[in-house]
Order: C-alpha cells, then structure tokens, then sequence
C-alpha cells in the first residue's frame, strides 16, 4: 500500500491545513494552507513592509487559471528558487 493511500503522507498534509480569511480587492474569500506556507507569506510581507491581504492581492492579479492557494504555493516556491540563485 502506498503512502498516500489509508494512513498515509497526504492525509497528514490535509490535517494540517489552516484556514484564513482575507479581504481582496474588497471581496472576502476564505485560503487554506499549511501553516509552513502562511508563515513563509508572512515572512515575504514583512520584508516588503506590507499587508499580508495586500501581498495576496498581488498575487491573485498575477495568477493564472490556478487557483489562489495553489498560487500562493507557487509564488513562494519562486522566490525560494530565486533566492537560492542569488546565493
């Protein structure tokens, strides 16, 4: 059985999902992510001296067809690349 499957790697990612309400572009919509990626936003927010809503909201402009949890992801998954590079 795999790890996926019963007990397994997804079912503990799930678990550790948090949800969060946010206000963008004066709609309110509720995000759910791992607690690693909503303190890595946080992170990137507090260097730009900005809102987290207003760091969202850049990012929902930008995405495309995926979906705003996914982008989050893949935004700071860019900027882990990026900064590895700059290194």
């Amino acid at each position: 059985m795999g790890a996926a499957a019963g007990h397994g790697w997804s079912e503990k990612i799930e678990r550790g999902l948090r949800k969060r309400s946010v206000t963008i572009a004066g709609h309110r919509t509720s995000i759910s992510l791992e607690p690693e990626f909503w303190a890595a936003l946080e992170g990137v927010a507090a260097r730009r001296r900005c809102s987290l809503a207003r760091l969202i909201g850049e990012i929902d402009r930008s995405r495309a067809g995926r979906s705003l949890s996914s982008s989050l992801r893949v935004y700071l998954l860019a900027q882990a690349t990026r900064a590895r590079e700059e290194v």
